[in-house]
C-alpha cells in the first residue's frame, strides 16, 4: 500500500490517497480543537490515542454487525478504511442532557432521557454544523429518505451495543456523534472516527468527564482522560 497525495485535512485527521482506488490512509492529528475551532490547541500522544481507540471500536462495532469503513490500524497515528463518499449529515445522539442542548433548550444538565434522542446537523463549518430535521436532509438532497432511515437505524444500534460495552467498563456514553459514507457498492457504511473528540464519556461511579469536554471546559489533564478511555476499552496503557 503506498500513500499518495493529500485528499482532504480536516481539524482533527488527515486523509490520504493510496495506490488502491477503493481505500484510504487516515492520520489522526495531535490537534485540539472546540466552538467550530474558535479554540485551539495541540496535545503530543492524542492523535495516537483517538487512532487506537477509534481503530479498536470499528473493529468492536463490525464484530457485533454494524458495517464500517475500518480495515486495519498501521501504527501508531495511521490507519486504512474503505474510500466513501461522506454525507453532509452528521448525527448525534444524546442518552443525557448536556453541551448545547441545554444552551439550546433551556434544560438542565445531566437529565437522563427517557429514550434516545437523536438529532441531526448539517455538516459545514462555515455555518456552524447547524441543526436540522429530516426533511430539511431529503429536500435539499444532503440524504434520501432510505439513508436517513438507515442512519438512524445505525446509530441507535450503535448506542446500544456500545453503551452496554462501556457500561461494563464503568463509563457512562453519554451522548456522541457519527458521519457516514458512501461506498463504491452503494452501501451506506459508518465512517470518519469514534473516540473522546466525538463521544462524551463519563466516569459511572464519580462522573468525572473523560472525553473533550475537559478541553472545552478548562478542566485540565485532557491527555489523562483520553489515556483512560484507552486504557479501559483495551486493558493497555499507552
Amino acid at each position: 500500500m503506498e500513500q499518495r497525495e493529500l485528499a482532504y485535512e480536516g481539524k482533527a485527521k488527515k486523509m490520504f490517497a493510496t495506490d488502491d482506488p477503493a481505500t484510504m490512509l487516515v492520520e489522526y492529528k495531535n490537534s485540539l480543537t472546540a466552538f467550530n475551532a474558535q479554540k485551539k490547541d495541540s496535545l503530543e500522544g492524542k492523535g495516537e490515542l483517538n487512532n487506537r481507540i477509534s481503530a479498536r471500536l470499528f473493529t468492536f462495532l463490525a464484530e457485533e454487525g454494524i458495517p464500517n469503513h475500518f480495515i486495519k490500524i498501521l501504527d501508531d497515528t495511521h490507519q486504512l478504511v474503505r474510500r466513501v463518499r461522506i454525507l453532509p449529515v452528521e448525527v448525534v445522539v444524546r442518552n443525557i442532557t448536556t453541551g448545547t442542548l441545554c444552551k439550546r433548550l433551556g434544560v438542565p444538565e445531566g437529565v437522563t432521557l427517557e429514550r434516545p434522542l437523536v438529532e441531526f446537523y448539517l455538516k459545514d463549518d462555515e455555518l456552524g454544523d447547524p441543526l436540522i430535521t429530516e426533511d430539511h436532509a431529503t429536500l435539499f438532497g444532503w440524504a434520501n429518505e432510505e439513508q436517513i432511515a438507515k442512519i438512524k437505524h445505525i446509530a441507535t444500534s450503535v448506542n446500544a451495543i456500545l453503551g452496554r460495552f462501556f457500561d461494563k467498563k464503568g463509563i457512562i456514553l453519554v451522548d456522541f456523534k457519527l458521519e457516514f459514507g458512501i461506498d463504491s457498492a452503494g452501501d451506506l457504511l459508518l465512517a470518519d472516527e469514534i473516540s473522546p473528540d466525538t463521544c462524551r464519556f463519563w466516569d459511572k461511579e464519580t462522573k468525572k468527564k473523560l472525553d473533550k469536554d475537559r478541553f472545552r471546559k478548562d478542566l485540565g489533564d485532557v491527555l489523562g482522560a483520553y489515556r483512560e478511555i484507552w486504557s479501559r476499552i483495551s486493558g493497555e496503557g499507552i
